[in-house]
């Protein structure tokens, strides 16, 4: 703003604001001066704490306790290359260090991809708002609004920067983000005078803010930092990001790892100066390195990156089914929902509100066609029942904000789809031209989930006239009405035709039809507001009193032709469907059988009950019933809060700006993308592209995907690392009863060298377990019951598979070693540096087998071995890697290998393969024990 500040501009005369801001109240900017402020000033957004240089994302890298232990390896192999003369180059030394450096460049890469992906996703949720440019209206992201756009705003709107009212329609938004105020605050257009508090400016919105209720027009003044919610952006400190409960499980796993290795270190360091006898400063260093070895071997230094990169290529996976995962950590709840509650329109059914019958009092008509195109006609009985069915579908349209367009061929609507069905049947009966010429809206009095009605003022040109029209649920425009439309006469509502009118409309709903009632009354003159609105909520409720009732229209919603199977799917998966919906209990219920969602014995709860319940009756309702109809917004966060009461994890669905604090309050929020609000999509943790039920169940199902594949790399990653350390620990405390004692000539001596088991961590640990995070479904994810919340990741029964294929690595490993040295249980002929050679060989290859092991704790590692291709490349990967660091004359001299003719790699190779045998077996005994319990719980059901 050129001269006007944030506290003038509530002040200053309209006029001047908008010559100030050079804008027009009715075109807006320009397209091409709205692209020049949009540069010159910046996007519309709160400044975030600066990206972290290079330098320091590069130097967190090695930030790590594991990476502490790699440079005090350094330090002690150059202390002992020294020591020893300083002869050639510090081999030891350099090969860590270069395996440190190589370490962090991979980790610095897919933390980058990891950040890309999730800034992808955040891309995909940026609110929008709707704007005036060059006299068009237009969608725009937040970030796009500039000083002097004419923002356009309806309830459920996010306000995307502060501006001043230009025109208001029953205008509340919440300010509570704000100014701290719960009630939803009044607002219309005027000049205020004097110095006003934030909180009083009625006259202005504000960024952050929600619109609750009613439309406006208002002029943007400030955007980004410039904004009251940017003020108060300058007041907060920096707050850190709390761990989701995978990462803490994560760290805890690395903590107790970390204790358990640092105890086996000392241990055996202790035990070996102990009974080995250190005598020398070489011992002493050699005893050191084999401590910091069993430390290295031990902790999955990949582990973090490896999780992030999982969780967002998964939630990118999701994100191209529809559902849009705001948050990382959000997958794992998702995978352990069991509950979903969900909106019937348009979740579970299609939203094509299609009209099917109309009923006045002069009988039935039938419109035929089903959709948005205008094929098809009215049915009337005669000529007086034609004028009552044109007064009704007329009057619908007329109290009716959506447009029905055709584009290419294809007809849809604009706004609401019950809307838009009064405009489809209004097209069928050939009336909608003469209702366009007839009428001109003068006022509006807009619809809210508590008022169940909508009305506007219109001048009737041919009475030379102004007539209130309103609709909404039947019930409630019945109760206001007074008299009815009879042919062209209009006559008292009596009991007997109310109870007519009311079993007329029962009928319709029983039918699964959702019903609109219409009415009208004639309206002084002199009762239209000025402003082009209707802001006093209290003359609205005297405007929409004594009405003459037209008729009811019934219509269809049929349900997704998918939604019965995901219904179905979510039920084998132990999870619990209940739907909740305003619509009449009689279409909840015909809709919920149709779809499986209840029995036939099943039983739909209102709102009104809901009231009348006690905490107790109600937690047993919520405990036993599927089905909520005539609900308000502040049921759906009672019934999560008893469903989560009950241990429940619940997803919830919806799309109105009241839904908010459901959607907060449950585990996994879902907003509709399509119908959803600003606020709603704020406020939950998934978005829905499409709206349909089908994706709910699809990202479930995917989450436990997700989750299945974090367990998977999680085995693979600690069985290897414990072969490792089982293998160190072992090697050195049976060194004399495998012949590597005697074999070296030397009173300490390690089965494995430390940079051998850094390899093995760079080329095991890394590839192999990234591809195992993508890997395709193994095991029927939707066949068991959900995971419960404090289920730990890592379990008893996991713990005992990762010592197990630890202990069998171990075991295959020294008994090569064994094999091939000159002395020992079983007599060979080789050296010290050959047959630890194929014992190092022997222990990757263990590793790589064991890939295919961990895809699944039950099914074999047969059973779709070439449908993860990222595995098959990442073990062919390692395959080549073990030869060229065994084959290739300067690795060798690095990892003090030696070259290994066939059958030393056809034995390796084949002792490797143990684990893959061993893993098979113990996995046919489960499935047999599954089987048995199996039959074992059929005959207990039948009374056997």
């Amino acid at each position: 703003m050129d001269t006007t500040t944030l506290e003038t501009a509530s002040r200053v005369s309209l006029d001047n604001l908008l010559d100030d801001l050079r804008t027009d109240a009715d075109d807006g900017l320009s397209p091409d001066e709205a692209e020049r402020r949009l540069r010159d000033e910046g996007p519309n957004e709160l400044r975030s704490a600066p990206p972290m240089p290079l330098w320091r994302r590069i130097l967190a890298q090695f930030q790590d306790p594991l990476i502490y232990l790699l440079l005090i390896a350094v330090a002690i192999s150059t202390v002992a290359w020294w020591i020893e003369g300083a002869e050639g180059l510090p081999v030891d030394a350099l090969v860590i260090t270069l395996v440190v450096i190589a370490n962090a460049v991979l980790g610095f890469i897919q933390e980058s991809r990891a950040e890309q992906a999730v800034a992808a996703l955040q891309a995909m949720t940026h609110p929008h708002a709707t704007v005036v440019r060059g006299g068009q209206t237009t969608e725009i992201t937040a970030g796009e609004v500039v000083r002097g756009d004419i923002l356009l705003l309806s309830e459920g709107d996010s306000v995307a920067a502060d501006g001043r009212l230009l025109q208001a329609s029953a205008l509340r938004v919440a300010e509570a983000a704000l100014t701290g105020e719960s009630a939803a605050v009044g607002k219309k257009p005027g000049t205020l005078d004097g110095e006003i508090p934030l909180g009083d400016r009625t006259n202005m919105v504000f960024s952050g803010t929600a619109v609750t209720q009613g439309t406006g027009r208002a002029v943007i003044t400030a955007t980004g930092m410039a904004t009251q919610m940017g003020e108060v952006a300058r007041l907060l400190d920096e707050t850190e990001r709390d761990d989701t409960p995978l990462e803490r499980e994560i760290g805890f796993v690395g903590k107790m790892l970390g204790a358990i290795v640092v105890a086996i270190a000392v241990v055996v360091m202790v035990t070996v100066w102990l009974v080995s006898g250190v005598d020398t400063l070489d011992d002493a260093v050699t005893v050191l390195l084999l401590g910091v070895s069993l430390a290295v071997a031990a902790v999955p230094e990949g582990l973090p990156a490896i999780l992030s990169v999982v969780l967002s290529i998964g939630v990118q996976k999701m994100a191209r089914r529809d559902a849009i995962v705001k948050d990382l950590g959000s997958v794992e709840t998702l995978g352990s929902a069991s509950v979903i509650c969900s909106d019937k329109t348009g979740t579970l059914t299609s939203n094509e509100m299609t009209v099917q019958e109309i009923r006045t009092l002069s009988g039935t008509a039938s419109v035929t066609g089903v959709g948005y195109a205008p094929d098809g006609e009215v049915e009337c009985g005669s000529e007086e029942q034609r004028f009552e069915d044109e007064l009704v579908l007329m009057g619908g349209a007329l109290s009716s904000n959506a447009e029905l367009r055709e584009t290419d061929g294809e007809w849809e609507v604009l706004g609401d789809p019950t809307e838009g069905a009064f405009l489809v049947a209004e097209r069928k009966l050939g009336v909608h031209d003469r209702r366009d010429n007839r009428f001109t809206r003068l006022a509006e009095v807009p619809f809210t989930s508590d008022r169940k009605r909508m009305s506007t003022l219109q001048r009737d040109h041919d009475r030379d006239e102004v007539v209130l029209v309103t609709k909404g649920a039947p019930d409630v425009v019945l109760e206001r009405c007074t008299s009815v439309l009879c042919g062209d006469d209009v006559v008292p509502l009596t009991d007997e035709l109310r109870a007519q009118l009311s079993a007329d409309i029962e009928e319709m709903s029983g039918q699964a039809m959702r019903t609109m009632g219409v009415a009208l009354r004639e309206v002084d003159a002199g009762d239209v507001p000025d402003d082009k609105g209707v802001a006093d909520a209290e003359r609205a409720e005297d405007l929409e009193t004594e009405l003459t009732y037209l008729g009811a229209v019934g219509m269809i919603d049929p349900a997704r032709e998918e939604a019965a199977d995901a219904v179905a799917d979510a039920h084998r998966a132990g999870i619990r469907v209940i739907m909740i919906t305003g619509d009449h209990p009689a279409t909840a219920l015909r809709i919920a059988r149709d779809l499986g969602i209840t029995d036939d014995d099943g039983r739909a709860v209102s709102g009104v009950e809901l009231d009348r319940a006690d905490d107790s009756t109600f937690a047993e309702l919520a405990r036993s019933v599927n089905v909520f109809a005539r609900v308000a917004p502040e049921h759906k966060l009672r019934i999560v809060d008893a469903l989560q009461a009950d241990g429940q994890i619940v997803a919830m669905t919806g799309d109105g700006v009241n839904d908010a604090p459901a959607l907060k309050s449950a585990d996994i929020g879902v907003a509709m993308g399509i119908t959803g609000t600003e606020v709603t999509k704020e406020a939950g943790s998934m978005v829905l592209r499409d709206d349909n039920f089908a994706t709910i169940v699809a990202a479930v199902e995917q989450g436990r995907v997700i989750f299945d594949n974090i367990k998977k790399f999680l085995r693979y990653l600690l069985s290897s690392n414990m072969g490792e350390v089982l293998t160190v620990f072992f090697g050195v405390v049976l060194a004399g009863l495998i012949g590597l004692t005697e074999a070296s000539g030397a009173a300490i001596v390690v089965p494995l060298l430390a940079t051998q088991i850094l390899w093995i961590n760079l080329v095991t640990d890394s590839a192999p377990a990234l591809a195992l995070g993508v890997d395709p479904q193994t095991d029927d994810v939707m066949a068991r019951r959900p995971r419960a919340i404090g289920e730990r990741v890592i379990d008893l029964g996991m713990w005992g598979i990762i010592v197990f294929v630890g202990a069998v690595m171990a075991a295959s490993t020294l008994l090569t070693m064994d094999l091939f040295l000159v002395g020992g249980l079983i007599p060979g002929s080789d050296d010290l540096t050959t047959a630890r050679t194929a014992a190092f060989t022997t222990l990757v290859f263990a590793q790589l087998f064991n890939v295919f092991s961990a895809r699944s704790p039950i099914t074999s590692a047969f059973h779709g071995l070439g449908t993860n291709r990222w595995l098959l490349a990442a073990v062919a990967f390692g395959a080549v890697s073990q030869v060229a660091v065994v084959e290739i004359p300067l690795l060798q001299t690095a990892f003090g290998t030696a070259s290994l003719d066939l059958r030393h790699w056809l034995i390796a190779i084949a002792m490797a393969s143990g684990v893959l045998w061993a893993e098979e077996a113990r996995k046919l005994i489960n499935r047999a024990r599954h089987r048995r319990r199996g039959r074992e719980a059929d005959k207990a059901s039948k009374g056997w």
